[in-house]
């Protein structure tokens, strides 16, 4: 999630803008954004939203918090503390703290280039004023220092501009600059500086006479000591400007940079917060070389994303671009680091027969030279963080950029890496990249408009899908795009229809290779994971993982959860709970067809969303019939027995409860749909789950008479006619009570159904 502030206040989560509506919603925001991570007294909210320190109006906080957290979709970002409230917010999440960053390490380095690039990526975070629009006390003082430093990084921009020669490129920009901000004495000598280093000697001396004319009018002050001294060495003639610098040798000959990046990706659109990202992680250069882990999971995008921004940042590293795939995940075997290192070596101008035999030494001679040098180098497709760390330059002048399946945590740990999590495209990127893919723009709005959407999603958002979708339509035409929508909702042909014939571009072969990397237990969890329920927030969690393992052992379960959560092939959506998109299930569904009984792990979930459903709605009294299900005895479930727990439990998993009773009656296990529906009768009604009540009741319903169980029947039946009555349908209401009635007198089922 990103969170801005350097201008109006918005929220981005990593498929799009997030909806934070309302004045006061936004203002609320704004001020915990202002102190993030630290305590607002909830008496100093009031007092800003409201202009009341009333405690009786604590209540109306509480409803603006509740909302901001329905907002953020993530209710663990915004906690009560100690008589306030905290919002969290993580390294690089927030704009103000990137641009504060990036300013403090360009003030850091002693090369200009780099300061350069880190300031203009500062600046570049800007839309306008800090908390533009909200006229909140506490936001003034916060907007006034980031104002204020937003100009002295611009000073000091022009400033490194001048150190690198480029006096005429800038000349238009700092006179701007000064039109802006005409009582900022620096900006007027820097200016008059590039005017002279420009040959325009007259036209910087006319420049000092316009600062002096603007301060004594405005301010009745003389110009100060730094305007008079740049004013006197372009009377006296003085050159001030930077010696050249010398050319990079080796060995006594002249040095040849390496240039092995790969092509830019044609076409390539949006990942613009991710470019910007690794245009701030690949800048800083104190404290050793910079190091970025760009991670995601398979056909994501990583390596075109990492080459595209190779190219656009290459002319930051004159001593090189080297480049290595090393074969992490590939049908290939893995690049051993020695090879690799041999061909690094070899890359930067040293002859094959002084290249070391030995791994260490290889690795020290590779760091030696690098050293003092500004190469990028790029480490594709590693299989981990002992895969690529011998290669690794130790010079602060280097960036190495490192992608990956694997999480990597062993360089953020170890060598300090800085990390890069590639999501899947946002929805406008998706449709972005099919149109560049097929020559035009696609329909936006209509039914034409809702087929591209269902084609992006039908493609879960991934740019390899993506792509081979577009080839699809390229061949058949983009007005075919109803019929391939079609055949892509019918998941056993989906990865069919996603084939291309190549073993790099199809999707089913290029999730292979991170399943392959999988030791036996977690890849048993990942096949047995392909099981879902049918709606869009359908999660997995320990238990749920468990439950489809068949263990009791939740701390295994949560290391083979990691497991899966390092390769990629499950993400975390919420705290603790965790999701694989629709490509990945589909390709899990058909391993598990093919190395096991697919009935065996729903069956088992089906037993625990039971026992944990009655546990957790045990606090509105016992089911309405006993449980047609023999639970397991040892059927694992979260500890709900406190009334508030089982509630939130209930609401978290109301819609994959409903979506389990649909699936138990489709896969053949009736007894666990009445149950469900039994157990969650009262808990639906109290809390005016209408719509899902009604299907719940009304495929419990099916569900009875498969079974022939008329008591159950009867229950069910009764409950569909209360919700009838709920909803003021009485004729519908008194048909289905009057069933129920029946169904009750009948002989026949398992239990009484009550009176």
């Amino acid at each position: 999630m990103r969170f801005e502030v350097l201008g109006p206040v918005r929220v981005t989560r990593a498929a799009d803008v997030a909806p934070v509506a309302g004045t006061v919603r936004v203002g609320l925001l704004a001020l915990l954004l202002a102190r993030a991570n630290t305590p607002v007294p909830a008496e100093a909210l009031l007092e800003e939203l409201w202009d009341t320190s009333d405690p009786a109006d604590l209540q109306r906080l509480q409803l603006t918090v509740h909302r901001l957290r329905r907002a953020l979709g993530d209710p663990y970002r915004l906690e009560h503390d100690g008589g306030g409230y905290v919002l969290r917010v993580g390294p690089g999440e927030l704009d103000a703290q990137q641009f504060d960053d990036a300013v403090a390490r360009a003030e850091g380095t002693d090369d200009p280039d780099v300061r350069v690039d880190l300031l203009r990526s500062a600046l570049g975070l800007w839309r306008g004023s800090p908390f533009q629009g909200l006229d909140l006390g506490p936001l003034a003082a916060e907007a006034g220092r980031l104002t204020e430093r937003r100009d002295t990084a611009l000073e000091q921009l022009y400033a490194a501009e001048l150190e690198c020669g480029r006096h005429a490129r800038v000349v238009a920009d700092l006179a701007e600059a000064v039109r802006r901000h005409p009582l900022r004495e620096r900006l007027h000598a820097l200016l008059m500086t590039a005017l002279y280093r420009s040959g325009r000697q007259a036209d910087a001396l006319a420049a000092y006479r316009s600062a002096r004319r603007t301060l004594v009018d405005e301010l009745g002050l003389e110009p100060g000591p730094e305007l008079r001294e740049v004013e006197r060495r372009i009377l006296e003639g003085e050159d001030d400007a930077p010696p050249p610098r010398a050319p990079t040798v080796v060995g006594g000959g002249e040095y040849r940079p390496p240039a092995q990046l790969p092509h830019d990706p044609c076409g390539f659109v949006g990942r613009e917060d991710e470019l910007a990202v690794l245009d701030g992680l690949a800048r800083a250069t104190t404290g050793g070389a910079q190091v970025v882990a760009v991670t995601g999971t398979a056909g994501v995008g990583k390596t075109a994303l990492v080459t595209h921004w190779a190219h656009r940042a290459r002319e930051r590293f004159p001593d090189g671009q080297l480049h290595l795939d090393m074969h992490g995940f590939s049908p290939h075997d893995p690049v051993d680091p020695a090879d690799a290192l041999g061909v690094l070596l070899r890359s930067m101008g040293e002859r094959a027969d002084d290249v070391p035999a030995d791994l260490g030494a290889r690795a020290a001679r590779f760091r030696s030279l690098t050293d003092g040098r500004r190469v990028l180098v790029v480490l594709d497709n590693a299989q981990d963080a002992d895969h690529v760390r011998p290669l690794l330059p130790g010079s602060p002048t280097c960036v190495t950029v490192v992608s990956s399946r694997d999480a990597l945590a062993g360089l953020t740990a170890g060598e300090g890496a800085q990390r890069l999590e590639v999501g899947r495209m946002t929805r406008r990127d998706a449709r972005a990249l099919l149109g560049a893919r097929l020559g035009g723009d696609l329909p936006a709005r209509g039914d034409a408009g809702r087929r591209v959407d269902d084609l992006v999603e039908r493609c879960a958002r991934l740019p390899l899908a993506l792509r081979v979708a577009a080839e699809r339509l390229r061949d058949a035409g983009p007005d075919d795009v109803a019929h391939l929508v079609a055949a892509l909702g019918v998941e056993r042909d989906r990865l069919d229809l996603l084939d291309t014939g190549d073993s790099h571009t199809s999707v089913r072969s290029v999730l292979s290779w991170s399943y392959r990397q999988l030791a036996p237990e977690p890849a048993l969890l990942f096949r047995r994971s392909g099981f879902h329920c049918a709606h869009a927030r359908h999660y997995l969690d320990p238990f749920c993982a468990s439950a489809l393992l068949g263990t009791t052992d939740l701390q295994r379960t949560r290391r083979l959860i990691d497991d899966l959560v390092r390769c990629r092939l499950l993400d975390e959506a919420e705290r603790g709970r965790y999701e694989m998109h629709d490509l990945l299930r589909i390709y899990a569904a058909e391993l598990a067809a093919e190395h096991e009984d697919p009935a065996a792990g729903p069956r088992r979930l089906f037993d625990y969303y039971v026992a944990a459903a009655v546990r957790a709605a045990a606090c509105l009294g016992r089911p309405e019939t006993p449980l047609r299900t023999d639970l397991p005895p040892d059927t694992l479930t979260p500890p709900l027995d406190d009334p508030d727990a089982g509630l939130r439990w209930l609401d978290a998993e109301r819609s994959t409860l409903v979506c389990a009773a649909e699936q138990a009656l489709l896969l053949g296990h009736p007894a666990h749909a009445v149950d469900l529906s039994t157990t969650l009768g009262r808990y639906l009604d109290a809390q005016g789950h209408r719509d899902e009540a009604r299907r719940l009741h009304t495929v419990a319903r099916r569900a009875a008479r498969e079974l022939g169980d008329r008591a159950a029947e009867a229950v069910v039946t009764r409950a569909l006619g209360v919700l009838e009555l709920r909803l003021g349908h009485p004729a519908e209401s008194e048909a289905l009570l009057a069933r129920a009635r029946e169904l009750r007198g009948a002989p026949g089922g398992r239990g009484d159904a009550p009176a």
